[in-house]
């Protein structure tokens, strides 16, 4: 929640097919996974992003895996959902590494997962591999009522590779497309987010990587984005009425 005593910025801001929304603090709150993927990140610093999330009503807390536990425990009782990295933040481990570390998360309460495709076997143009491995963690995710993000890290693409990146994203099943780790050379861009939701305006994007403020956030939203992934998401929201 807001504290009452916190002034409400509001924005009318252009969603392309989407028209014009009226955004709020609490409105901007539901898109943001608040997140926290730091290695060194205690059982107290993921206390602090879950206490943070129920202040604030974000939508989700994203953490590693070794933390869904934590953060299950930290939001008992709360309407916030949990959603744990997979194969992060290089995507180069075996596809059965991948799909046991999605079985753990989801036994451990999550309700989202994000997993990073193999970027290098996509560049080497092993498809049948990125897909095989994408579509195994889904089959066994929607059972469970669990999401899938697929990772795509955009920076290492070009727009024709980001394309076959989504075409490959979205046969598999996924839910989500997802721009970045946050780890890599660059993060979410505009561009990115536009190209995708023009070319696959059925797939959800969540852009995440290098967003620190309102305005930033506002513009992947602009740009089709449905999620904003960020570790800024305090600054996001309190930025809000100066953006």
């Amino acid at each position: 929640m807001i504290p009452k005593d916190k002034k409400i910025g509001l924005q009318k801001i252009n969603v392309g097919i989407r028209g014009y929304i009226s955004m709020d603090r609490s409105t901007l709150a539901k898109y943001i996974e608040h997140t926290n993927l730091k290695p060194f990140a205690t059982r107290e610093d993921i206390r602090k992003l879950c206490n943070e999330a129920k202040k604030y009503g974000f939508y989700a807390v994203c953490v590693n895996p070794h933390r869904v536990k934590d953060a299950k425990k930290f939001l008992e009782g709360e309407d916030i959902k949990i959603a744990a990295v997979i194969g992060f933040p290089l995507g180069a481990t075996f596809p059965e590494v991948k799909l046991q570390e999605a079985i753990m998360a989801i036994n451990n309460g999550v309700d989202e997962l994000d997993m990073v495709m193999n970027i290098g076997a996509f560049k080497d143009g092993d498809y049948e591999l990125v897909e095989k491995e994408i579509r195994e963690i889904v089959n066994i995710a929607r059972p469970q009522n669990v999401k899938v993000k697929v990772i795509i890290e955009t920076c290492y693409l070009s727009r024709e590779e980001i394309l076959k990146a989504c075409e490959i994203v979205k046969r598999s099943g996924a839910d989500f497309v997802k721009t970045s780790t946050g780890f890599g050379k660059e993060g979410a861009r505009v561009e990115d987010v536009a190209l995708i939701h023009k070319n696959f305006p059925e797939l959800k994007i969540k852009a995440a990587g290098g967003i620190r403020n309102a305005s930033q956030a506002i513009k992947m939203i602009e740009a089709g984005a449905s999620r904003i992934g960020a570790s800024h998401s305090v600054d996001i929201i309190e930025s809000l009425d100066n953006s």
